[in-house]
């Protein structure tokens, strides 16, 4: 730790100052000020696009800044290249894992050490019994889920002892015990001395684990100061544009569904697969079933059995009358149902092409689009149309997806689903990874969906985001649906201690 001056506050362990960076003419960063000092744990947030993400590039290492300097304990450093960052001792846990998919999870962490590995696996050991990681260590990268991964990257970090640590949305794919988990890690290398850098969309974690907030938009820090001086309201309104006014958010209060006066529209009884056997329901016309549990209690497992990706072990799904059981994904996509993916990156975009093709790829081959003499007019047509419905912020329809910020692109990968018109619309941890204000956009086109009479089967890991949006729900504990509630009935709660298993009493 940097010495004190007496009377003075600690030098900061990383300060940045005057950061500016320019990709052509689009100004990013527009002169960063922001310090974290050692014990410090300062949260970063601000919407898709504020320049977060370009802002830790630099300190990486990744980008070199137009303007600005960094310091390390006081002095200016030289980080030209991710390899002096990483010697400064600056690790940065991505957002998106990136780990090598054919390699073991021992492979990924250790690699780059040159230490005897009998030492590197104790210290692993230990590192992975703090954070309650019961992970196999000869497990292959892709064999594992996001929540696996990113346990993976957060190992890695550690085992490196950096000094200064960026942890990029650490808890978006994370279940309650492992956020648990992972904030009594945070604690400890806080208690350690590590600075930490915390950027988060989930405002709850900020007053849970952060001691100060910066709020980032439109390229500068624009709010700042002890996490103890602001409220939940205040960080809203800090993150909307000038002039806008916060939204009170809450539990809806939706119109009832008449259950008793529809016939529904996708029917699951005794569905059995692998991770999950015996799951019956109902999904009606117009409604929002959430499906919570934890992670690995079987719930992705259950929808890509549905959508076909999975083999069905047993039981029968059907779909507006007509049995669909075990149909390849192609033929589903046809009786009426699309899929939103958990993992944007790998399932929902092809990365080189344009915003107009990844919106309209699900119209390949149909009248709509063509396949060999492609609609160029009718596909910008329907890509622009939901553009503008959706508010999705880009320059031309023709730039790459990758352009675009997580929240826009999510909504090109919606879009994408809602292009077909399906009767059914499976969406996986819709807003994963999408700032607050992208946030509210989905869950519009969520209930505009809803009140287009379209059935939406919704699992989330977000609790807050179940009770926000669910018409019913239902929890998935070890395979199996272990608790169905009613809107009156949904709370956080409820959801929580079902998810883990333990159902409440029910008062008549």
């Amino acid at each position: 730790m940097a010495a004190n001056v007496s009377g003075q506050a600690p030098v900061p362990r990383l300060e940045v100052r005057g950061i500016k960076k320019a990709f052509g003419q689009n100004v990013v960063l527009k002169g960063i000020d922001l310090s974290v000092r050692a014990g410090e744990v300062v949260a970063l947030i601000g919407g898709n696009g504020a320049g977060k993400s370009t802002l830790m590039k630099i300190i990486m290492g990744i980008y070199t800044c137009d303007a600005g300097e960094i310091l390390l304990d006081g002095k200016v450093a030289r980080l030209g290249k991710p390899a002096a960052s990483l010697a400064a001792g600056i690790y940065l846990v991505p957002q998106e894992p990136l780990l090598f998919p054919n390699m073991t999870v021992l492979e990924n962490i250790l690699m780059g050490f040159s230490e005897n590995e009998s030492e590197l696996k104790k210290r692993l050991s230990r590192h992975m019994e703090e954070l309650g990681v019961t992970l196999s260590l000869q497990r292959k990268a892709n064999t594992l889920s996001i929540a696996e991964q990113q346990l993976v990257e957060l190992l890695r970090g550690m085992m490196r002892n950096a000094q200064v640590l960026i942890l990029d949305e650490p808890t978006s794919a994370l279940t309650f015990g492992e956020v648990q988990a992972l904030f009594k890690v945070v604690q400890d290398l806080k208690r350690k001395g590590i600075a930490i850098i915390y950027i988060t969309h989930r405002l709850t974690e900020v007053f849970e684990i952060a001691t100060s907030v910066a709020i980032m938009r439109d390229g500068l820090i624009t709010l700042e100061g002890p996490v103890e001086n602001f409220t939940k309201e205040m960080l809203i309104q800090g993150l909307l544009p000038g002039g806008a006014e916060v939204q009170q958010q809450g539990k809806r209060a939706y119109e009832p569904v008449r259950y008793d006066a529809l016939e529904p529209v996708l029917k699951v009884r005794n569905l059995s697969g692998y991770g999950f056997s015996d799951i019956s329901f109902d999904l009606y016309p117009g409604e929002i079933l959430g499906i919570a549990g934890v992670v690995g209690a079987g719930r992705t497992e259950l929808i890509s059995t549905i959508f076909g990706r999975d083999k069905t072990l047993g039981g029968t799904v059907t779909l507006a009358g007509r049995d669909i059981t075990g149909l390849p994904t192609s033929r589903i996509l046809k009786e009426g149902i699309n899929f939103v993916p958990e993992d944007r990156h790998y399932h929902g975009l092809f990365k080189i092409r344009s915003i107009s093709s990844n919106t309209t790829s699900a119209l390949l081959n149909t009248r709509e689009i063509g396949r060999v003499n492609m609609n160029r007019r009718r596909q910008k047509e329907i890509a622009g149309k939901y553009v503008d419905d959706f508010r999705t912020k880009i320059v031309s329809l023709e730039d790459l997806i990758g352009s675009l910020s997580g929240g826009n692109q999510q909504k090109v990968v919606i879009a994408r689903a809602l292009s077909t018109k399906p009767k059914v619309v499976i969406l996986d941890e819709p807003t994963r990874g999408i700032d607050a204000a992208a946030r509210g956009d989905v869950y519009s086109i969520i209930r505009q969906l809803k009140d287009a009479g379209v059935a939406v089967l919704m699992v989330s890991s977000d609790i807050e985001e179940v009770v926000e949006l669910a018409d019913r729900a239902v929890t998935v504990f070890k395979g199996r649906i272990n608790g169905e509630f009613s809107r009156e009935e949904i709370t956080q709660d409820v959801l929580t201690s079902a998810s883990f298993g333990i159902v409440q009493e029910r008062t008549v």
